[in-house]
């Protein structure tokens, strides 16, 4: 595997988003109840008010949770380092600057873009923008 990538610019020219098959939800459960749950999350983060779990749309469905927030998840496909400056930041102003809410967790490897079910596809189309214009910048200087 190669080094992780610190550069803000090398990072957002790295892009390589491909937004992933499936539909999830933002759930949170009692820290005592939450553990049978996790198996089938995607995701997890401890927090003082409970767990927030990341799970499949049927699955949020099947444990009877809100699921009135669907969402689409991003996956940046840029090996960005966990001390990498800038990445988290650009991304989420292209977004917003389109009207794009996000819920952004970075993970070991890459990082996870959770975006509105019905803008996924926008989402995906202004991050490869971004990705576009990083990689022009780096030609040009």
């Amino acid at each position: 595997m190669t080094d992780p990538i610190r550069e803000r610019h090398s990072m957002l020219s790295g892009l390589r988003p491909v937004l992933s098959e499936g539909v999830y939800v933002f759930c949170t459960a009692r820290q005592d109840t939450a553990g049978e749950l996790l198996k089938d999350a995607l995701g997890a983060f401890k927090e003082e008010e409970g767990v927030t779990l990341v799970l499949s749309l049927e699955q949020a469905r099947a444990h009877g949770f809100d699921t009135d927030m669907p969402m689409r998840r991003i996956v940046l496909n840029v090996y960005s380092a966990l001390d990498g400056v800038g990445l988290t930041g650009s991304v989420a102003t292209a977004l917003a600057e389109k009207n794009i809410p996000c819920n952004m967790i970075a993970a070991f490897h890459h990082d996870h873009i959770f975006v509105p079910e019905k803008l996924a596809e926008k989402a995906l189309s202004v991050l490869l923008n971004v990705q576009q214009r990083a990689k022009a910048n780096a030609v040009n200087e």
